[in-house]
């Protein structure tokens, strides 16, 4: 090629027309999460959206995150359909921990070279995360950047903003010895710990497709796509108190539980109270780590927390069990005694 030849953003390694095809794959699947509030559709530079008027002193809330390594799993497993849910979960289900109602999502999507069907798929996993928080997804960013990651793998973030009224924003401060703590069940690691996760599977080498839980093999349980609780919780606070909220993401039980607790409190967790899945299990014994590793770093099988005044503990139960959700009674607030941590598994 000489240097008179006429070169192309194609040329260069960036394929516009895939670029808008994947935008006409896309539109059918935001449709779907069209919400009160949208004022625009995909495509635009920026997306319009406006707070519902039922909101007297409205206050946005807003998350972000990734899905960390878990993408490398995906990658090596041709699986990129659950991933988009895991990257909404990551954002909705921390920003409903203040009690908030999400209203809409954008992502970001970065690769070297673009795959319409393997992007289209991701988004895919956007939008059914979108439609299960009940959250519009209403704009995002397709980057194709030629030599900045490598053939076949991808990059995604996202963020979500919701809305909660001023009144009713949960903050974990009434929270007091004598409280109870609920569990609801994860679907699995959910997106955290996946460096380790990949170190076990690493170590261990499993035949990956081979059954693992029932009729699931290994590959399905690692990339189970994490569980979304915003409808379910926000249909039990209309009903019921509740006084904090911890997504268990990275850091597990030990590290999240403590950041909605006053400073002078204790979260006793009680181990036999809930099951733990298989693969927690079979994480530990493959790569033998300490139980106090496994709840510093993995949620163990217990995907939100949720504390109550102990007179409130069995409706919460019942309207969360009328949600869909599996929930477990799994400890007790109390005083703390000088420094110890704020949250143990006994």
């Amino acid at each position: 090629m000489t240097q008179n030849t006429s070169l192309s953003y194609r040329d260069a390694g960036v394929d516009i027309d895939a670029g808008d095809a994947l935008v006409e794959r896309i539109k059918p699947l935001a449709k779907k999460t069209l919400r009160d509030g949208v004022l625009g559709g995909i495509g635009g530079f920026g997306a319009l959206f406006e707070v519902p008027k039922r909101y007297k002193e409205p206050v946005l809330v807003s998350g972000t995150d990734g899905v960390g390594t878990k993408l490398k799993l995906a990658f090596d497993l041709n699986r990129h359909d659950t991933v988009g849910q895991d990257l909404v979960a990551m954002s909705v289900n921390d920003i409903l921990v203040l009690g908030a109602e999400s209203l809409f999502f954008l992502d970001y999507f970065a690769c070297g070279k673009l795959d319409v069907d393997t992007a289209a798929a991701v988004v895919g996993g956007i939008a059914k995360g979108c439609e299960l928080a009940g959250c519009a997804l209403i704009g995002g960013e397709t980057a194709e950047m030629p030599g900045m990651y490598p053939a076949g793998e991808y990059d995604l973030a996202g963020f979500a903003v919701g809305v909660v009224e001023k009144s009713k924003a949960i903050d974990g401060k009434l929270i007091a010895p004598g409280d109870v703590v609920l569990g609801l069940a994860s679907s699995g690691a959910h997106s955290n710990g996946y460096s380790l996760v990949r170190k076990i599977i690493e170590r261990s080498k499993p035949d990956m497709n081979a059954p693992f839980d029932g009729d699931r093999s290994l590959a399905d349980v690692v990339m189970a796509p994490t569980r979304i609780y915003v409808k379910q919780v926000l249909a039990t606070m209309e009903k019921v108190a509740i006084k904090g909220m911890a997504h268990i993401t990275g850091g597990g039980l030990l590290e999240n539980v403590p950041r909605v607790l006053p400073e002078n409190t204790v979260a006793e967790l009680e181990k036999a109270a809930w099951p733990r899945p298989k693969l927690f299990d079979w994480m530990q014994a493959e790569g033998n780590v300490a139980e106090s590793e496994m709840h510093r770093t993995f949620n163990c099988g217990i995907g939100l927390v949720i504390v109550v005044a102990a007179a409130d503990a069995d409706a919460a139960m019942a309207e969360l069990k009328a949600q869909g959700e599996a929930v477990y009674r799994i400890g007790k607030i109390r005083a703390r005694q000088g420094d110890e941590a704020q949250t143990v598994v006994v």
